[in-house]
């Protein structure tokens, strides 16, 4: 039988020709990992990123090396205008849109309750709920009928507590309602809309309490019913699925990708 790698690669192909893409955050983590996914399926795919130019230059790179067609564009999530940044950003290179996906995000401020800040939270907030909802408010006129919306959420949500990360949890929360309501507002246009909720992935965001600690690791794959920490690719792929035709028939579904972390 084949390795994994080898038949995963057997499942990409050309879904997504002739559509156009967004993936907010898409320069790093999981939003890289997303946005070269969807351009390996033949999406031309715009790469958002708030500061880090070169890596969203490095992911639209990547995707062009493999066959792809990408373009890079700036907006700072989390302040006033960010929303019509980015769409005018957008507008420059595109004309029309397919598939969103809400990536964008930040855990933070790790505090418990006692320790969270007005400002700490409205920051979260800004940025994890306010930023896609206003980006998702405006690109409804872009958003081409049959289009596909995916919002990446987080199992904390869902019982996998996590008191550190409260605000972060509640912010997608948040995303989930937003999801399961857009679904149905949305459902006449054939716009299908879903959250993906990762577990712990090794991405960036999480180095600093994942990587080169080997018992945070150990303890992290164990939480999976498949016995490792995830990877960014593992929602890539999941998200791919939504994004295509094969996903026609769900919509308004929050959709565990975090290996069995809550069996």
């Amino acid at each position: 039988m084949p390795a994994l790698e080898e038949r995963t690669r057997t499942t990409e192909g050309s879904r997504l020709v002739g559509r156009t893409a967004l993936v907010t955050g898409g320069s790093r983590g999981i939003g890289r990992a997303v946005a070269e996914r969807l351009g390996r399926e033949g999406a031309r795919v715009g790469v958002h990123y708030g500061r880090d130019e070169r890596a969203a230059k490095e992911t639209v790179s990547a995707i062009e090396a493999a066959g792809g067609s990408a373009f890079a564009i700036r907006a700072e999530l989390g302040v006033p205008g960010d929303a019509e940044e980015l769409w005018a950003a957008f507008d420059r290179e595109a004309d029309g849109l397919d598939v969103l996906v809400n990536n964008a995000g930040i855990t933070g401020k790790r505090e418990p309750l006692s320790g969270m800040t007005p400002e700490d939270f409205d920051r979260v907030f800004a940025v994890n709920t306010k930023a896609p909802f206003f980006i998702t408010r405006l690109a409804l006129e872009r958003l081409r009928d049959g289009g596909r919306i995916v919002n990446v959420s987080t199992n904390l949500t869902r019982g996998n507590t996590v008191p550190a990360l409260i605000s972060y949890a509640m912010s997608k929360g948040a995303l989930d309602a937003f999801t399961l309501t857009l679904a149905r507002e949305l459902g006449p246009r054939r716009i299908t809309v879903n959250a993906v909720a990762p577990g712990a992935v090794d991405t960036d965001m999480n180095a600093d309490w994942l990587r080169g600690n080997d018992e945070a690791r150990r303890q992290t794959a164990a939480q999976s019913a498949l016995g490792r920490v995830g990877e960014p690719r593992d929602i890539a792929d999941v998200v791919a699925f939504l994004a295509s035709d094969d996903s026609r028939w769900i919509t308004g579904q929050w959709l565990d990708a975090t290996g069995g972390a809550l069996l």
